[in-house]
């Protein structure tokens, strides 16, 4: 990967998340999965919010991110795929199965660990699910997660472009796979064995806990399937199930200030993995 490609890194990473989320608003707007009640205007300044508060604190607390790393690290040869001789096409693929796992793991962390829990709920605590819910993460959450990814990053030595392409993907599938659309069913069905749909992670963002301590894959669903944590369906419907949790459930709640305050605010309910229900 070249240097000025690494300078365009930012843009192209915009680029792309900016045009699936515009596709897939408008494919919301055609075609929804399910009933609106919450006004846009509500609901999106504060999530768009997030994403410029995150934006601006990623890059203030980090002096380099995963793409930058990637490329310090084949220069300077740190990391398992710079030392081992290995074709470039190999280092790629296992690049990105790598990340995507580690992606995953993180997730299942964040939902088995009460104080991690306290961050993440709020990105499950959106009273409807839509293309804007893929944004939606708490600015300690997301300092976190960069912290982990470069950790992994340099453990592992992935070639750039393989850091650049799975950013790229993370992004486009993180909106695609919250977006309230409608598959049709058997597209859906085989869909589903190679990406992560909708419909397979709106199951996540149920009420019942069960449901949510389940389908924590972002980009490929392998990981569920072969780790025990996949449900086919949410028990409900996916017409007539709650998006959320049974704590922050009203429209007030959904108000920036108040989404950046919710850490601090009541119990770890019993959302947290083999976690009773109303411990702290």
């Amino acid at each position: 990967m070249s240097e000025l490609s690494y300078i365009h890194e930012p843009v192209v990473r915009a680029a792309f998340a900016v045009a699936i989320l515009v596709a897939m608003a408008v494919w919301e707007a055609a075609a929804p999965r399910q009933p609106r009640d919450i006004p846009r205007l509500l609901r999106w300044t504060g999530n768009l919010g997030l994403v410029v508060i995150n934006t601006a604190l990623v890059r203030l607390a980090f002096p380099v991110v995963a793409v930058g790393l990637a490329v310090l690290a084949e220069e300077r040869s740190w990391g398992l795929f710079n030392v081992l001789a290995i074709p470039g096409w190999l280092a790629f693929a296992a690049s990105l199965l790598a990340l995507d796992l580690a992606i995953y793991l993180q997730h299942v962390l964040f939902h088995a660990v009460p104080a991690l829990w306290r961050l993440h709920r709020m990105h499950h605590a959106d009273l409807e699910f839509d293309v804007t819910t893929g944004l939606r993460f708490h600015p300690v959450e997301i300092v976190l997660s960069m912290g982990i990814k470069l950790l992994v990053i340099a453990a592992l030595g992935p070639p750039a472009l393989a850091v650049l392409v799975f950013e790229v993907l993370l992004n486009a599938t993180s909106l695609f796979n919250h977006s309230n659309v409608r598959l049709p069913q058997g597209v859906d069905r085989i869909l589903r064995w190679i990406v992560v749909t909708p419909d397979m992670h709106r199951v996540h963002h149920s009420i019942h806990p069960s449901e949510t301590n389940s389908n924590f894959g972002f980009n490929l669903p392998w990981w569920d399937r072969l780790l025990g944590t996949y449900r086919a369906q949410p028990r409900d419907g996916h017409e007539h199930m709650i998006i959320g949790i049974e704590q922050f459930r009203t429209r007030r709640d959904l108000r920036l200030d108040r989404m950046l305050i919710q850490p601090l605010l009541g119990p770890a309910s019993g959302y947290a993995i083999n976690r009773e229900a109303g411990a702290s």
